[in-house]
């Protein structure tokens, strides 16, 4: 055997031998979805985990203040002291930013939507205490003196959210969710450095549901508010579309799609998934 063949081969055996042989070469590389949005993430199997798994960029927890800590639950019955916003979603992205990123070597904007179920201006204190203390600072997209500084996640406060404090603070690390019928949150009135992200309930504007074409005028509506946000330098969720699988949902889908709507609303993560990658 030449030498220069043996030292290679006695080489590739060294650094196979520097493996533990527990080790998994496996590697997934999954493709952030910027408009794949986890709607009560929490619910599912792994909380957050699950859809950073299927590439989603928003994910959705609804908060609770109990006993001075912030629960993340559906219903108040269901609080658990294994189940905090600290444990659920501050930790593993503290942890992810630090190996990297929430998606290693791609820079995405990714929001976590957190939506307060209790009375707003006690939740909303305890929840900028916690979002400013030193170990989950450096994480947040803010708000200082008039500007917005880039973070790697960017927290937006839904529910019982007070608007007079939060605009009342010279410094922010989270973010209004504004209400699309509201004139003060959707277009020349709004101020996208508070109210960055608008909702709404698709029922209360929108009759179709996915069965037949949507109508015209429904479908004008829809671009019209999308432009009107995207104008101010805001986003745009509905909640409560269609998202039992089927033509239906696929049609609505369709149609937030084509307006450019940012934040597609499901509970669906393998679904949207497969749909927003075909």
């Amino acid at each position: 055997m030449p030498r220069s063949l043996f030292l290679l081969l006695a080489l590739l055996g060294l650094v196979a031998g520097a493996v533990p042989a527990t080790a998994s070469p496996h590697w997934s590389w999954v493709e952030p979805l910027a408009q794949a949005h986890a709607h009560n993430d929490y619910e599912h199997d792994r909380p957050l985990h699950d859809a950073l798994d299927h590439g989603f960029t928003s994910v959705e927890a609804d908060i609770y203040l109990a006993d001075g800590d912030l629960f993340v639950a559906h219903d108040p019955e269901d609080l658990d002291p294994a189940r905090t916003l600290r444990s659920l979603y501050l930790e593993p992205l503290r942890q992810k930013v630090l190996r990297g990123g929430i998606y290693p070597g791609r820079r995405v904007d990714f929001q976590l939507l957190i939506d307060i179920k209790t009375e707003g201006e006690s939740t909303y204190a305890a929840l900028d205490s916690v979002l400013r203390s030193p170990r989950y600072a450096f994480l947040w997209t803010s708000y200082r003196f008039g500007r917005v500084w880039r973070g790697p996640v960017a927290a937006v406060v839904s529910g019982n959210r007070p608007r007079e404090t939060m605009e009342a603070q010279r410094s922010r690390v989270a973010f209004y969710d504004g209400r699309i019928a509201n004139q003060s949150d959707l277009g020349p009135g709004s101020d996208a450095r508070l109210t960055p992200l608008v909702s709404d309930n698709w029922t209360t504007l929108f009759s179709w549901t996915g069965a037949g074409q949507m109508p015209a005028a429904e479908r004008a509506s829809l671009r019209e508010i999308v432009r009107t946000a995207h104008d101010a330098g805001q986003r745009v969720r509905f909640w409560a579309t269609p998202d039992v699988a089927g033509p239906e949902r696929e049609a609505v889908w369709r149609e937030l799609v084509a307006a450019d709507v940012d934040h597609i609303n499901t509970d669906d993560l393998a679904g949207l998934q497969k749909f927003l990658c075909e």
